[in-house]
């Protein structure tokens, strides 16, 4: 690829050449790239999805046949060579073609931020925009703004700090994420799951449950770091960023939106530490810090200081381990708390728990007169110690009782503002939060919370219709033909973790 001055502008790597496709590597044709199309999506015999950056960075050269996207090979570059540091990767951010991925990328109604710009109305001179911003990344004249502070209800009845980001920023930040999501996600662990491509929540919840239901695990440690992305020490992210990118542009550019500042009430305040939740990069760059701070650190500890089996799974700062032995677990939570303090983070002391949990924890319990196994909760659910019709120990899950309350309350307020809108457009809506609910609570054994759900959502809205006229009443019967119509049955959504974990595996 050639830049403005008719030079090549490809990426340098130390220690190798780099081939004609600008990165180091076998020029394979096993990337499965024809035609500047995808191989999947040319079987299919379907068009490119508009937006989608994969088919738009390969580029027909003067032969009019293609060379294989540069940036494709940046994983294989990545997964070869673990010390290897990226030289070159700013060029690939402010591309047109990249930054038009990153816009179809954003949230269309998410709220403005300190510039007041929205996504339609940026989008209504996209082309002339997104040229206008890369001259300004190639420049070096981008400068970020400060993230609009508001604040949002926990289940617990605190306030949560959101950073609402100007839509450029956010706009630049997808575009980064995007490209250094080629190199990360060959570098993080299995047992990371928060925020990555391809990963999910439930995948998550089933290899928790897996790990609990097949390995020797009797104790669990609940992990709750302390304010973690208010803390996040920006020069040790700086660090953790250079042990792979030595591209200067690129750690300028993420310096820039970490000391953007933060704009809460009309005043700019500078941050020292912290990444505002709600920027596009903010997840990555959380993993990334945690990558180093926890991951590497946890997974040589399980192999060189424990005896007995360890499970880990991570999902941001959501964290929970798994131990054999008690003593293990203890000594693991004394050196983490050590090992969290150098990177000026800090376990909760009152959240962060070690409880018996497993096959042997009812019975264990039950001999030492302590009753019932303790619950840990995980990504919306609590996990319980339970038993099947057989007697064979599993792993039950139900919602987590604050959240489904906080969430009927949420209910409860817009039935109340919704009151005389028509009885169709509530419906749509409700058969919308309903479905949601159970497409993510929908797990084996958790069909009565489900159903209680659903019960309490109905009898809310049969209050509202019978509180929308004085004469008017809205008569049993008829409030079960509308919940019959609107609200989707409370049923199981997924399958058993090992289940479908033997299939995605």
């Amino acid at each position: 690829m050639m830049n403005e001055h008719g030079k090549s502008d490809r990426p340098i790597v130390p220690g190798k050449s780099p081939n004609k496709a600008g990165v180091p590597g076998d020029r394979s044709s096993s990337l499965g790239w024809k035609a500047g199309q995808p191989a999947a999506e040319e079987m299919e015999g379907r068009g490119l999805a508009k937006g989608n950056l994969g088919q738009q960075n390969a580029f027909r050269t003067q032969g009019r046949v293609d060379a294989p996207s540069e940036l494709a090979q940046i994983p294989q570059t990545a997964k070869s060579n673990k010390d290897v540091k990226f030289t070159a990767l700013m060029h690939y951010i402010y591309r047109i073609d990249t930054l038009r991925f990153a816009y179809f990328q954003l949230k269309r109604q998410a709220a403005a931020g300190v510039d007041g710009e929205t996504w339609r109305h940026y989008g209504e001179a996209l082309e002339a925009n997104l040229q206008n911003l890369s001259h300004r990344l190639k420049r070096g004249a981008y400068r970020a703004k400060p993230v609009r502070r508001v604040y949002i209800p926990k289940a617990d009845g605190r306030q949560r700090p959101l950073g609402v980001t100007a839509l450029e920023d956010k706009l630049v930040q997808r575009a980064a994420v995007e490209v250094l999501n080629h190199i990360y996600e060959t570098d993080f662990l299995g047992f990371s799951y928060g925020f990555r491509p391809g990963r999910s929540q439930h995948q998550a919840l089933d290899a928790l449950w897996c790990g609990l239901d097949g390995r020797r695990v009797n104790w669990v440690l609940d992990l709750d770091v302390r304010s973690f992305f208010d803390r996040l020490s920006h020069a040790w992210l700086v660090q953790f960023l250079q042990h792979r990118i030595a591209d200067r542009r690129v750690v300028r550019l993420i310096q820039k939106w970490l000391n953007a500042g933060v704009l809460e009430e009309g005043k700019r305040t500078q941050v020292e530490a912290g990444s505002p939740q709600g920027g596009s990069a903010s997840p990555l760059l959380a993993n990334l810090y945690l990558h180093y701070v926890f991951d590497l650190w946890v997974q040589a500890w399980r192999k060189k200081r424990a005896h007995g089996d360890v499970i880990v799974v991570r999902y941001a700062d959501d964290i929970v381990v798994g131990f054999e032995f008690k003593d293990e677990a203890e000594r693991f939570w004394a050196e983490l708390k050590q090992r969290m303090q150098k990177f000026q983070l800090e376990l909760h002391p009152e959240k962060t728990r070690l409880i018996e949990f497993g096959r042997h924890a009812a019975k264990n319990r039950n001999r030492a007169g302590l009753g019932k196994p303790e619950t840990f909760n995980f990504l919306g659910f609590t996990h319980i110690c339970g038993k099947t019709k057989k007697g064979r120990f599993i792993v039950l899950r139900q919602t987590v009782r604050k959240r489904m309350q906080a969430k009927l309350q949420e209910v409860k307020t817009e039935l109340r503002r919704r009151m005389h809108d028509p009885v169709p457009e509530v419906g749509e809506w409700l058969k919308s939060v309903v479905g949601g609910h159970i497409r993510y609570f929908g797990v084996p054994g958790n069909r009565y919370a489900l159903a209680h759900f659903r019960l309490t959502v109905s009898r809310l809205w049969h209050h509202v219709l019978r509180r929308r006229s004085q004469k008017g009443r809205v008569q049993w019967e008829r409030m079960q033909r509308l919940i019959q119509r609107w609200l989707p049955p409370a049923h199981i959504y997924h399958p058993y973790p090992s289940r479908r974990l033997r299939v995605t595996t």
